[in-house]
């Protein structure tokens, strides 16, 4: 199994966690986003939108962290990161979903190069952008979490989808420096998970082409 990833991309960091809950082994390739490296044509022959993660496992080539870490929950199902029973299921995408579709997209390094290089916008516009649009969505997590009894991962004392799609983007928001102080609920999960080994040998300063 390899994964092509880059060490501070939270969708990387999203397939990270989920392969050490499982305890998969798997050789790392890192793309450097910030070089261009996924421009490239040899590159985008495995990724055809240029993005990361991409996993390739034997004959499979694979994009996109919620696919991948679906299948891997398919082909590799102990633990379990989407539960079977289907309310509990549809509430562990509810919150990921949250995260993966209205938080990150319009967040992403992509986007953010474009706001700066392409639209001429000052790096303090683009800041205020990150950081709106982090407290829209970690807000609509807080509240989602809020509804549900307090527990040491998202959905109970197991992690799920969920965890591994929070922490990477609490940790990309502490990074860009946005204020999270009132989102108790998620911070508590994020301390937590950051505390398990799972979560640390994911960690963008833990791998391969970490640059500080």
């Amino acid at each position: 199994m390899k994964l092509y990833s880059f060490f501070n991309s939270s969708t990387s960091f999203r397939v990270r966690i989920a392969l050490a809950l499982k305890g998969l082994s798997y050789d790392y390739a890192g793309v450097n986003l910030r070089g261009g490296e996924q421009g490239q044509p040899a590159y985008r022959e495995l990724s055809p939108a240029g993005i990361v993660p991409v996993l390739v496992d034997g004959e499979l080539t694979l994009t996109q962290s919620l696919a991948i870490i679906d299948y891997l929950d398919h082909r590799y199902p102990e633990p379990r990161l989407l539960p079977e029973e289907p309310v509990l299921r549809a509430r562990v995408l509810e919150v990921a979903q949250t995260i993966a579709c209205e938080i990150h997209p319009i967040d992403n390094i992509r986007v953010l190069k474009y706001l700066t290089g392409t639209l001429g916008v000052s790096e303090e516009a683009k800041s205020a952008w990150y950081a709106h649009w982090v407290d829209e969505g970690l807000g609509a997590v807080e509240r989602l979490l809020a509804k549900l009894p307090a527990t040491a991962y998202c959905f109970g004392d197991t992690p799920t989808l969920a965890d591994c799609c929070l922490v990477p983007q609490v940790a990309n928001a502490m990074r860009m420096g946005c204020d999270l102080s009132r989102f108790t609920r998620v911070l508590a999960v994020y301390e937590h998970c950051m505390r398990q080994p799972a979560f640390i040998a994911a960690a963008p300063q833990n791998q391969p082409d970490y640059v500080g």
